[in-house]
């Protein structure tokens, strides 16, 4: 199949790319290669599909020297012009939206962002599905549009109506926008609620990235809520796999609909919402304490206060996926810390600390740790 993957520089986007391609199909990646966090990440991230940074340039089609069905444009989803153009022309028969304005905390201090991207974005996303007969629309949502809800494990089948902050809001508005074009113009449309994606490759931004950082170079962590926190961390091998068995299954109206009693993960039309979590939260400390391990060095933890806007656990039920998919994300915190602190070491052995990174760390002591 063609398919067009937004975000492809991203963390998941280029995972997800390299999958696909050596599954035999067509991929074109879109990518607007923001300075959210460190670029040069994103671009050797490009590399390792083919894609030469000194080649890249605004609205240009570039071609894999590695991959043959691969091709990349460095592109805003804002550009309804350009992306209209694109898929008029491509035809694509799936698109997976990854792209987004990440972050919880700078989405408090820089909205307008996020509604671009995010909501705007998405709707340009929405429309040229519509324009172009695209077969099924997969797209990344978040365990982060929970917000207030408090019932353990989260699941799809639970209300998700009381976001805590604008980036969780925006992501809860593509599940609704989603619907509404799968009721109106029936495209099959899957939204994919992901809990705390770790892994080599990941972004400097969460959580683990940081401790990981702070152990290395002898700083300080800053853990909230007495140290008191779980989160559902879920390995990127089991976050392409999940979205790989829900790609090629376009959903298909449910025949259990009851609108007298609806069920918001499902509906009349083709439209289905999943958690891709590892159904097993872990408590930050012990999750630390791995990351000590594998890196060698004990770590320096000053325990703080619950800080507003931040919930003590994650946990996803993944139910729905197993029922409909036979599939359960499984891998194990040992595995994935021990594969991501050694990528980390290797791709950082004899670079300077990025500033990006350090000006992260150091607003630990102000803000609290992400929530997935």
């Amino acid at each position: 199949m063609k398919i067009l993957v937004t975000g492809s520089a991203g963390f998941i986007g280029h995972f997800l790319t390299r999958h696909l391609l050596k599954k035999g199909h067509e991929v074109i990646g879109i990518d607007n290669i923001n300075d959210y966090y460190d670029v040069n990440l994103k671009y050797d991230r490009l590399k390792r599909c083919g894609i030469e940074s000194n080649t890249i340039f605004w609205n240009k089609e570039i071609c894999s020297d590695k991959f043959p069905l691969y091709r990349f444009i460095k592109l805003n989803l804002e550009d309804k012009t350009e992306l209209m153009a694109l898929s008029k022309k491509e035809k694509f028969d799936i698109i997976v939206n990854l792209a987004a304005q990440a972050g919880v905390r700078n989405s408090i201090s820089n909205p307008d962002v996020y509604v671009q991207s995010n909501v705007v974005g998405f709707l340009n996303i929405l429309e040229i599905c519509r324009s172009n007969d695209v077969k099924h629309l997969v797209y990344a949502s978040s365990s982060s549009v929970y917000g207030l809800n408090e019932q353990k494990p989260y699941s799809v089948s639970q209300n998700a109506n009381h976001p805590i902050s604008l980036y969780a809001a925006t992501k809860k508005s593509n599940e609704l926008m989603a619907h509404v074009y799968s009721h109106l113009f029936k495209l099959p449309t899957t939204g994919l609620r992901f809990f705390t994606v770790y892994g080599p490759w990941g972004r400097p931004d969460m959580g683990y990235f940081l401790f990981t950082e702070a152990i290395m170079n002898k700083q300080p962590i800053k853990l909230f809520n007495q140290g008191k926190m779980m989160r559902d961390f879920t390995y990127i091998d089991d976050i392409i796999d999940g979205i790989s068995h829900v790609l090629e299954n376009p959903p298909q109206p449910a025949k259990g609909w009851n609108a007298l009693n609806p069920n918001p993960s499902f509906s009349s039309a083709p439209y289905r919402i999943y958690n891709i979590g590892n159904d097993n939260p872990v408590n930050l400390i012990d999750f630390i304490r791995e990351i000590e391990k594998n890196c060698g060095i004990k770590a320096k933890i000053e325990l703080m206060d619950m800080q507003p806007g931040d919930v003590p656990v994650t946990w996803a039920d993944v139910d729905d996926l197993l029922k409909n998919f036979n599939y359960k994300p499984d891998t194990s915190i040992q595995k994935g810390i021990q594969e991501f602190t050694k990528w980390y070491k290797k791709y950082y052995s004899g670079k300077k600390q990025l500033p990006s990174t350090l000006n992260v760390i150091n607003q630990i002591e102000k803000e609290p740790l992400p929530a997935y």
